[in-house]
């Protein structure tokens, strides 16, 4: 009898069980989105981040870093390459989303273009975005925001491509 168990539960084990063929996933085309350090939250009632604070690269804590204000000279945002590096610049595309920026180009801040590069060989590019000192002190913030186009080089990644600045005023 415990032959015949055991030889039944070999058999179940041999028949019922199997292997299962995984399919390798592998990313072949290439996209550009925001770091991760501006959207690891998104604002309230936002399907992006609002950033308050200067992002620093590597900072200790978040709260060691500046508070975005208009005394601010420049915030500068990384901008990730995702897929393989490239043996020549990739031009990216970006806007200021002007329905939802409260911020007004060349009062609160200044862009030097819609266009950044990431260089050769290189994972990331930089935006900077110089900020202006209106010299009036105001209790209501101004917003900025950004968004990572398609373009005819690269494509923004869906999920991660806008990112807003709250440029405190006081």
């Amino acid at each position: 009898m415990k032959k015949i168990l055991t030889s039944s539960i070999l058999l179940c084990i041999l028949f019922l069980t199997g292997c299962i063929k995984n399919e390798l996933t592998v990313f072949t085309s290439s996209a550009v989105e925001f770091d991760a350090a501006t959207w690891n939250a998104n604002a309230a009632g936002l399907t992006y981040p609002m950033m308050t604070r200067v992002p620093t690269f590597n900072a200790a804590t978040p709260t060691s870093q500046p508070t975005i204000t208009r005394t601010t000279t420049s915030v500068t945002l990384r901008v990730n390459l995702v897929g393989a590096q490239s043996s020549s610049d990739i031009n990216f595309s970006y806007i200021v989303l002007t329905g939802e920026s409260t911020a007004e180009a060349g009062t609160h801040f200044t862009l030097p273009s819609g266009i950044g590069t990431i260089p050769a060989n290189s994972s990331f590019g930089l935006i900077r975005i110089d900020l202006v000192n209106t010299g009036v002190s105001s209790s209501t913030p101004k917003d900025l925001v950004l968004q990572l186009t398609d373009n005819s080089s690269i494509r923004a990644s869906k999920n991660y491509a806008k990112v807003g600045l709250r440029i405190s005023q006081l």
